[in-house]
């Protein structure tokens, strides 16, 4: 099977939104999932579109309280096209009992279907294929070619912008106010366009969208009616078709809205981008020369037919949903891609595993979504205030202006219960922020960057958490409470009235990494630079002594020989996991049975063990030692033992920072949870929620355990370093690098050699190291080194 297309044939009701969350088409701007034409919202259809940070703000009742929610608008559907013989009904889906074939092709971008109709026995084969443009990032074009099999005669065809849509993809949702849209009305012409304008009704996003529909036989269209009302507008075209003779219909569409760069009028912009737009052809033409230059900077290479396959799927979903047209977008990295409405296509922290990838491939795509929380300092340096603390704290869900969206109740769909959520006390976020700043420095060597905002976002979160930390007599140490680690299950202690953990070990360690890095970026900042940025911040002398004090005194709790997932830990009960075999929300499994997680020894996901993916167990190490622990190089294996043995993976992340926790320990049962992430999608996600989107940070992390974990890639002060040790199962790995600095690299990984070439221009020579070997790679050249 080619691993670049993922095939279904025939219908399956029960996976069809699966399926749609798979072939959904996008560039980054927006998103279209892989709906048919034909058919409307239900139960097993949902043809959503996104925008990137198009949100709205609707308000609920909730178990008698007043919420608001803030949601990833399904903006108009764009798809609607159908058809009918002149005295029968619209085709609303494909006959039963006849071929039927669905083909995503992620080399090119495309979306093709193939299948029959049959209306009163007049059967007609019909073949559509769409894109979503990768090359004009307003664009999309749908080609439906119409063959009668049996029969001759007129065809009505119907080609619609449907503004009725709302959000209703998530069923567990459905109870709240999902409506976001007013019509602004609509129109259409007898040459064959028509367009829809309507606004969101909180946020007053303006959004438009223009169709041209053209029926192409001979080289002449056929004529047109128009019907049409404020939130729906449709151009029907008759035509007259011959038996084995195909007939083919192109729909192109424009869409634009008001938060859109240079445009004024939002319709004027649209409908000159259909002018100037080609016919599906040329549309194609140039969107596949754009996937093609993708693929060229960031494909991965295995040699494993069904490994390649979900490789290729995931790059091909991160591609969509951050592409080289974000950084101009003012968008975050929403957790579930633009390709369903589930977290409410919010931003959380995944970018901690997403921009690994980007920054070593797209850098400035990656700067683009550190810029997008730059932007939202205003309203994380409020919530800090609020607090109590100098600095900014970063939301745990993010979306339009940065205010913190987490909801304030979660249904539990297991026991139908509305349930407070206290997930905003995850101010963790804000580390991954600091972590994402660094790491961008790191690979990029861009000081430009950390002059420009890079070092105000590191030092901002910096300065809240050591506030945050409080001096503890009797421990005589700092101690930061009230907070939640990356688990998840542990919102509080049993019997505390106040939510909130103390000490959460993943927290604390994070937070001196972080004042670590702020007091290198002030040692290595240009003085004017550093000087006017201190004065800006009102950052003085003491507060700097603060964060050399916390970074020295910070408590770190420890149990039983290990690292301490949160103080008191230990009080815990252990889970009686043989009940709880295989169910992986124990979280919704013990509410239901009146019970709770915390009073039990039971993470979701991994929380300590996040630490041993982020950092190094040389840093890590280095930490603790600087917090006074002695050196003892038994504890990152046995912390490991610890957590693995209690933790139900309920999350789709949790296989990714296993993954990669173990591959340098256990390689066998690394390659397992490599190859169970690797799945998630595709072969059953650990909430079973792929219908209502893509899991993004999944997805960026199994590209990463191969391209970093597995192969020792970093760069450091302009040096690749590598050190491979593939897994048993992997007997050859290559991936393509654009480095900021050093242009494009190709990596090719053997079990006894690495293979580094450059392809020729003008740029500089790349410095490779692998083991003792250090070499110079000029451009138009290879290198091949041997591994120890």
């Amino acid at each position: 099977m080619d691993p670049w297309t993922l095939e279904y044939e025939g219908p399956d009701p029960q996976g069809a939104l699966v399926r749609e969350t798979l072939c959904t088409l996008g560039n980054g701007y927006f998103a279209t999932r892989g709906a048919p034409p034909e058919a409307g919202a239900g139960s097993t259809c949902y043809p959503g579109t996104y925008v990137a940070g198009c949100y709205d703000r609707a308000v609920s009742t909730v178990a008698d309280r007043r919420v608001d929610n803030e949601d990833l608008v399904n903006v108009p559907n764009w798809l609607p096209l159908t058809f009918r013989p002149e005295d029968g009904d619209w085709f609303g889906e494909p006959a039963a009992g006849l071929p039927q074939r669905t083909e995503l092709d992620m080399r090119r971008g495309t979306l093709t279907r193939t299948f029959h109709t049959v209306h009163a026995g007049r059967r007609t084969h019909v073949t559509q294929c769409r894109l979503v443009s990768m090359d004009d990032p307003h664009l999309a074009t749908l080609r439906t070619t119409l063959t009668p099999e049996n029969w001759a005669g007129t065809v009505v065809v119907r080609s619609a912008l449907d503004g009725t849509v709302s959000n209703r993809g998530v069923a567990r949702y459905r109870d709240l106010n999902g409506r976001h849209l007013a019509p602004l009305g609509a129109g259409s012409e007898n040459t064959g366009t028509a367009w829809l304008r309507c606004r969101t009704l909180t946020s007053g996003v303006e959004i438009v969208l223009a169709s041209r529909t053209l029926v192409t036989r001979d080289g002449r269209a056929t004529s047109c009616a128009t019907p049409t009302s404020d939130d729906w507008a449709a151009t029907d075209l008759t035509l007259n078709v011959r038996t084995g003779e195909p007939t083919t219909v192109e729909k192109t569409v424009a869409l634009y809205t008001s938060r859109d760069r240079a445009v004024g009028d939002c319709l004027d912009a649209a409908l000159h981008a259909l002018d100037r737009a080609g016919d599906f052809s040329e549309l194609a033409r140039r969107h596949e020369a754009a996937w093609r230059h993708l693929w060229e900077t960031c494909s991965v290479e295995v040699d494993s037919e069904r490994d390649q396959r979900l490789l290729n799927l995931h790059l091909f979903h991160l591609l969509q949903t951050l592409s080289p047209h974000t950084p101009d977008l003012d968008v975050g990295v929403p957790a579930r891609g633009l390709h369903g409405e589930a977290y409410r296509g919010h931003v959380f922290w995944d970018e901690v595993f997403v921009l690994p990838f980007l920054n070593l491939r797209f850098p400035q795509t990656a700067r683009g979504l550190l810029r997008y929380r730059w932007r939202r300092l205003p309203r994380a340096r409020a919530s800090a205030r609020a607090a109590g603390l100098r600095g900014a704290l970063f939301p745990w869900q993010s979306a339009s202006d940065g205010r913190e969206e987490t909801q304030e109740l979660h249904l539990n769909p297991r026991s139908g219960h509305w349930l407070p959520d206290n997930s905003h006390l995850q101010r963790h976020v804000g580390l991954a922020v600091a972590y994402n700043v660094w790491q961008h420095y790191r690979v990029t060597g861009d000081v430009a960057f950390l002059c420009e905002f890079g070092a105000e976002l590191l030092l901002e979160v910096a300065r809240a958490f050591a506030d945050m930390a409080v001096f503890d007599e009797e421990l005589d140490r700092f101690v930061i409470r009230g907070v939640m680690g990356p688990d998840e299950y542990h919102d509080g202690y049993p019997g505390r009235a106040v939510p909130g953990l103390d000490d959460n070990a993943y927290t604390n360690v994070m937070t001196v990494w972080v004042l670590l890095r702020a007091l290198d970026i002030l040692r290595m900042l240009p003085g004017p630079f550093r000087e006017e940025l201190q004065e800006s911040l009102g950052l003085e002398a003491d507060e700097i002594a603060r964060f050399e004090s916390v970074s020295r005194g910070l408590h770190v709790p420890f149990h039983e020989g290990v690292i301490s997932q949160f103080a008191h830990y230990e009080d815990l009960d252990e889970l009686d996991w043989e009940a709880y075999q295989g169910v992986r929300r124990l979280d919704r499994a013990l509410e239901a049975e009146g019970d709770d997680c915390n009073h039990y020894r039971a993470a979701k996901q991994a929380d300590v063990l996040m630490l041993f993916l982020l950092l190094s167990e040389e840093e890590i190490t280095d930490i603790l030692e600087r917090l006074g622990h002695a050196r003892d190089p038994e504890l990152v294996p046995r912390t490991i033992d610890h957590y693995l043995a209690r933790t139900a993976h309920g999350s789709s992340l949790s296989s990714v920072a296993h993954a990669w926790v173990l591959s340098r320990t256990d390689r066998e049962a690394s390659w397992e949870f490599f190859r169970d992430a690797l799945g998630t999608d595709v072969e059953g996600a650990p909430d079973g929620s792929t219908a209502e989107g893509i899991h993004m940070g999944a997805m960026a992390g199994t590209v990463d355990i191969l391209t970093r974990c597995h192969t020792g890639l970093a760069v450091r002060e302009g040096v690749l370093h590598l050190s491979p040790r593939l897994p048993a199962d992997l007997d050859r790995l290559s991936f393509d690098l654009r480095c900021l600095r050093q242009g494009r690299v190709r990596v090719e990984v053997f079990r006894d050699r690495v293979r580094v070439s450059v392809p020729a221009s003008g740029g500089p020579p790349v410095t490779v190291r692998v083991g003792v070997h250090l070499v110079r790679v000029r451009p138009g050249t290879a290198c091949l080194l041997p591994l120890a």
